[in-house]
C-alpha cells in the first residue's frame, strides 16, 4: 500500500498489545486546549489496527492509515514500523 497516493487519514502511535493474530492495539495520543480553563489537555485513544505479518511488539513506535472496515473494531492497516522498542 502507498500512503503518497491515497488521501486516508494517517496516525502515529504506540503499540500497547499485539496479543491477537494480524491485530495490534495502537495508543495514540493527542492534545486539546481546555475550553474553560486554555491550558492544553493530553487526550489519549486506543485503535485496532491490521498487522498481516504480526512484526510489531509492544512499544513500537507505528504508523497506522484508515482503511474500510476488517471487522467489527478494526478499521486501520500498519503501514511502517517507525521505531522498535528498545528492550
Amino acid at each position: 500500500m502507498s500512503v503518497e497516493n491515497t488521501k486516508a487519514r494517517t496516525l502515529s502511535g504506540v503499540v500497547s498489545s499485539n496479543g491477537m493474530d494480524c491485530s495490534i492495539v495502537v495508543l495514540t495520543e493527542r492534545y486539546i486546549k481546555h475550553p474553560k480553563y486554555k491550558k492544553y489537555v493530553k487526550k489519549s485513544t486506543k485503535i485496532m489496527a491490521h498487522d498481516a505479518d504480526n512484526v510489531c511488539s509492544v512499544g513500537d513506535r507505528v504508523t497506522i492509515m484508515e482503511c474500510r472496515p476488517l471487522s467489527k473494531r478494526k478499521s486501520w492497516t500498519l503501514v511502517k514500523v517507525e521505531e522498535k522498542a528498545k528492550i
